[in-house]
């Protein structure tokens, strides 16, 4: 006769299905930038980009220096910050599973409904993937009859790339957009 299983065996072995973050936009959204799925940090925090080595908010501050962004403990009045410039948020994929943060460890992601969300964006101009596993779904964004951009990831997984060179990248796509 074999021994049951124990309870933490069970633990160990099941996988947990976790949940993105709702859409950040607004109806003069004019920039959608599309994360792959958000962090431990920023799920936990229930924030975009809540990482404290993630470049998102330095990068956005540095492009827009004559407005000063809220402090990090000011989520709330970040998005409202960001929303004012025309720029939205989401996530490529809705729920997946996923030990730690980093992409290459997603498995069985879902996808968001990318359409669905353009429908409540009518001043929409541009969409941006922020990062190589984000802009693997750029077929799918480029059917919705947007122009496509990859932006260099703001992950600090992306440790290859510089802060200027990052923030170059971010600039001219955020430009394109008429931000």
């Amino acid at each position: 006769m074999c021994p049951s299983p124990s309870i933490t065996e069970f633990a160990v072995n099941e996988s947990t299905r976790l949940h993105g973050l709702p859409p950040l936009v607004a109806d003069h959204t004019r920039m959608l930038v599309l994360g792959s799925f958000p962090s431990v940090t920023s799920l936990a925090r229930q924030q975009y980009y809540a990482h404290p080595q993630n470049a998102f908010w330095r990068l956005l501050q540095a492009i827009w220096p004559a407005s000063p962004l809220p402090g990090a403990d000011q989520y709330q009045q970040r998005v409202a910050w960001l929303l004012d410039k025309g720029l939205g948020l989401w996530d490529v994929y809705a729920s997946c599973e996923r030990d730690g943060s980093l992409d290459a460890a997603i498995r069985q992601p879902q996808v968001n409904d990318l359409a669905g969300l353009l429908r409540r964006c009518p001043a929409l101009r541009l969409i941006a993937h922020n990062g190589g596993e984000s802009f693997r779904h750029a077929r799918v964004t480029r059917a919705l009859g947007l122009p496509v951009y990859r932006l260099p990831s703001t992950s600090p997984a992306n440790a290859s790339w510089s802060f200027e060179r990052k923030l170059a990248g971010w600039r001219e796509v955020v430009t394109v957009a008429g931000l």
